[in-house]
Parts: structure tokens; C-alpha cells; sequence
């Protein structure tokens, strides 16, 4: 086990835990394998990887993370309204519902549904967790 301290660049095994400021568990690999990422590469929130700079194998550390350096604050123009006829008619539409959908150049969109009609679909495309203050919890395991 290394004891070299996380930088920039560092492959970094982990466990965590990310709780919602209710103490609801959002994510954690804590029943499971750990976590691998490489800092830096944009895979992770950098509010995030800033928490892990400096720490070596064996440590462990809780932060909150405020939602602008977590992910982000939710963005109005996040929200569209679509017309009902681009549902498949057998889809059941409930609100909170994640539905996926393609943009442009064929990347995923997951979007929320916050609210149904006869004639429209209200989508909500901000990041689920936009907007909350996040308590996450870190044992470092390796650093490379």
C-alpha cells in the first residue's frame, strides 16, 4: 500500500458515501467494490477531488460540499416542455419517472418528469442532485 499523498493525476481506490444534508444515502460503495478514478479527468465533481488532494492510503475524511462545487445549481432553461406525442403512447408517464432521451450527437440525456397533461410532458434535464448540499464521507484505500 502506498503512502504517497493524492495529486493531480493520481489513480486513487476508494469507498464513499454521499448523503443528502437529510442523511438519505444518495450513493456508496461501502456493501461493495470500491471505487477506482483517476483525478483529473473530469469523471468525478472537481469539488470533490478537491477533498481528496493531499490524502494517502488508510485515510478517511467527511466534507460537505456545497451544490456549486458538487453539481452545480439548478438551470431554468433545464426544463423543457414537450408534447406528449413524443412518448411512446404505451410508455406509463408518472411524475419523477427518469426517462432517456438523445441529443444531437447521440449522447444520453436523463431527464425527470415534474409534470403531466393531455397535451404536454414537463422534462426536468438539470443533474438530479443539482442544487443540494452533499456530505461526502472517504476512506482512501490506494493512491498510484
Amino acid at each position: 500500500m502506498s503512502q504517497q499523498p493524492i495529486t493531480q493525476g493520481s489513480k486513487v481506490k476508494l469507498h464513499f458515501t454521499l448523503k443528502l444534508e437529510t442523511g438519505e444515502v444518495v450513493d456508496t460503495t461501502s456493501k461493495g467494490s470500491p471505487a477506482l478514478l483517476s483525478i483529473g479527468d473530469g469523471n468525478f465533481p472537481a469539488g470533490f477531488e478537491s477533498i481528496l488532494i493531499g490524502l494517502s492510503a488508510g485515510d478517511e475524511k467527511k466534507a460537505v460540499i456545497t451544490p456549486e462545487n458538487a453539481f452545480g445549481m439548478p438551470n431554468p432553461t433545464n426544463i423543457q416542455t414537450m408534447p406528449r406525442s413524443a412518448f411512446q403512447m404505451d410508455v406509463d408517464l408518472v411524475e419523477g419517472l427518469v426517462v432517456s432521451f438523445s441529443d444531437a450527437s447521440n449522447t444520453e440525456l436523463p431527464g425527470i418528469i415534474r409534470a403531466i397533461n393531455d397535451r404536454t410532458v414537463e422534462v426536468d434535464f438539470n443533474h438530479p442532485l443539482a442544487g443540494k448540499r452533499l456530505e461526502f464521507s472517504v476512506q482512501i484505500l490506494d493512491v498510484a
